[in-house]
């Protein structure tokens, strides 16, 4: 089996606790060796994660908890983002997520799903389980730009 550390927090489901896992975070991906866009690019989809799960996952009348396990490997960064509050239609949230067209005013864009969309964008592997809460684990890969020497691109990195 692959040695990994695994670092596990749980906040509460409140807005004002994102900073503090960004900085959380920033810190293990900058020990990491992670370029600063990536630190960046992670901040970002863990925040969409968090802030889905703050919006969507309890109402107003519960007192709900948001847990995020770092699993740090030699080659990636592997965080899971979990809620047990309601779970969503993965399927119908992607097909109200369309192609933007340029032609297309900006005010017209749907917000509902956009969090997904950046997500997805900004990792590597995106995986979301629905069946009791929201679980997304996303995947960045440490140095994504290199390659083996297997295949078929070579490494400007030294």
């Amino acid at each position: 089996m692959e040695s990994f550390d695994f670092v596990e927090m749980k906040i509460p489901a409140k807005a004002e606790y994102v900073g503090v896992l960004r900085l959380t975070l920033s810190g293990i991906a900058n020990r990491m060796g992670f370029s600063y866009e990536d630190i960046e690019d992670l901040k970002v989809a863990v925040s969409e994660a968090i802030t889905n799960a703050v919006t969507h996952a309890y109402d107003d009348t519960e007192l709900g908890e948001i847990t995020i396990c770092f699993g740090i490997y030699p080659n990636r960064l592997e965080i899971m983002v979990a809620d047990h509050g309601g779970s969503f239609n993965l399927k119908d949230i992607k097909n109200k997520i369309g192609p933007y067209h340029p032609k297309e005013p900006i005010e017209n864009l749907r917000e509902g799903g956009f969090g997904l969309f950046l997500i997805d964008t900004l990792m590597d592997k995106v995986q979301i389980n629905n069946e009791y809460g929201v679980i997304v684990l996303m995947t960045k890969y440490l140095n994504e730009t290199e390659v083996d020497f297997s295949d078929d691109q070579i490494s400007t990195t030294q």
